[in-house]
Formats: C-alpha cells, structure tokens, sequence
C-alpha cells in the first residue's frame, strides 16, 4: 500500500472467533462490483447515496474528530469516501480482496485500510474502533444476528446499520419482487425487518438504539422509475412534514450506543 496510514489505523489482524464451518458471509462482493454501482449512476441515484450518506453523518456527528471507524463490507464505497473526507480514519472490512477495487484511490494514499476478512468473525479485539458503520449488508446476511453481535463486539460507543422496515412497502416486497426486477435488472431477494427485531439484537449485544432515520417514504424503485431527481424530492416532502416518513418510511439507519455510553 502506497502512503503510510495514520498509526491509529495500524490495527493489527487477530484471530476472529472460533465458529463451526458454515457459508461464507460474502454478499459484500456483490455490492462491491461495478454492476451494483450502477444502480446510484444518474441524479436519482447520486440522491440516494447522498441521502444515506448525510443521515450517517448525522448520527455519528458527535464522535470526536480523528475517530476509528470499521466500515463493515462497505467495498460499495458509498459511505468510506464520506467518512475520511469528514475527518474519521477508517478501516473497510471485506469478504474477498475484490472488494476493495472500487476503494483503490483512498487505499492508494493511505487515507483508508482494507482488510480480507470473515464479517461473521471479524479478526479485531473488542471496542478496537470508536465506531463500526455497516450499510447495505444486515438484508442478505447469512446470519444477521451473529453479525450484529460481531459489529458490537469491536465497536467502543457506536454502531450504526441499516435495513429495509417491514413497516412500508416492504410488506408487499415477496409479491412485488419481479416487477422489482423488471425496473432494476439486477436488485436481489432480501429480509425485512420489524424495529422490534432490530432492537432486541442489539440489546442482546449490550447496546441501546439510540437514533433511527428512516430515508424515504416513497420506495426507492419508484423513484427510479421516475428518473427525475428533483421530482422525487418534492414527493418526499410531505410524507416528512406529516410524519409519515418516521413511521412508514425505508430503510432505516439506526444508531446504537453500547449501555452507559451516549454519542
């Protein structure tokens, strides 16, 4: 790697948890690839990085500057070049060294760390980041609450994750799943989840929700179908001023604080 990392981000490679052999956690790759990036091209799309991108933000506002953080599969470099660029080191955690290719110019200067890892065994002693961010992967996990706990495990204040609520239009996402496809070409299937779920897995890893932001009312291949940015701005206003959005909107990003610790 070219250019030296600040040291706090010299973190060294331990053995993860020992665990029975089982598929490996790698639907990273898939969001890692040229393909899936394909998806956020256009005004719609560059609208919901930045939306996810900004709400991230604002829920780890509070950690101090120069804070570690563990992007967990986050080879989709939608929230890495945010990170550094606010001020955090960052480490991104991936399946398989593909998962880096679209990270290479931070990586290059020594501005980010990758490193190939098992994501259900994440080879990091406890609390060794401030924080660990992981978007885009808890939906097609192979085994959501174990990396919950794992993301817990290495994260010293925070962890903040997304998923798609079961309260929105996801309830419908089983029925609706091939016309899904027919817009989007290449989405795949997913898991929804309840707030209930979300809450209790991180209450069992010792941490708190402490912040959820949902994004959008309006589902997102709707928006795509639109292809119009600015319009679907404007549609999401009102479900925002009604409260809508708080209640039924999709995904979500939760923030949670390990007990007796608040960001």
């Amino acid at each position: 790697m070219a250019g030296k990392l600040p040291e706090s981000l010299d973190k060294p490679i331990m053995p993860g948890p020992k665990r029975e052999a089982v598929p490996l956690e790698d639907a990273d790759v898939g969001t890692s690839s040229e393909d899936y990036a394909r998806r956020f091209t256009g005004a719609v799309g560059r609208w919901f990085v930045e939306t996810q991108a900004r709400i991230t933000l604002g829920v780890l506002g509070a950690l101090p500057m120069g804070a570690s953080i563990l992007d967990v599969g986050g080879g989709h470099g939608q929230i890495a070049p945010p990170l550094i660029e606010a001020g955090y080191e960052v480490t991104v955690a991936g399946s398989h060294p593909v998962c880096s290719a679209r990270l290479q110019p931070w990586i290059h200067n020594g501005r980010c760390r990758f490193d190939v890892v098992d994501l259900q065994a994440l080879p990091y002693g406890e609390a060794s980041f401030d924080a660990v961010v992981c978007l885009r992967l808890l939906p097609h996990s192979i085994d959501w609450k174990n990396l919950v706990r794992e993301l817990c495990r290495v994260a010293a204040r925070s962890v903040v994750v997304d998923y798609p609520s079961v309260r929105s239009a996801n309830i419908l996402s089983s029925q609706l799943f091939a016309m899904k496809r027919g817009i989007e070409l290449n989405t795949r299937h997913f898991m929804t989840f309840s707030p209930g779920e979300i809450h209790s897995a991180f209450k069992e890893a010792g941490f708190i929700v402490r912040a959820e932001r949902p994004q959008f009312l309006i589902p997102m291949v709707v928006h795509r179908l639109g292809k119009r940015a600015l319009l679907s701005r404007a549609l999401e206003v009102p479900g925002r001023l009604l409260g809508l959005t708080r209640w039924f909107g999709s995904p979500i990003i939760v923030r949670a604080d390990r007990q007796a610790t608040r960001v």
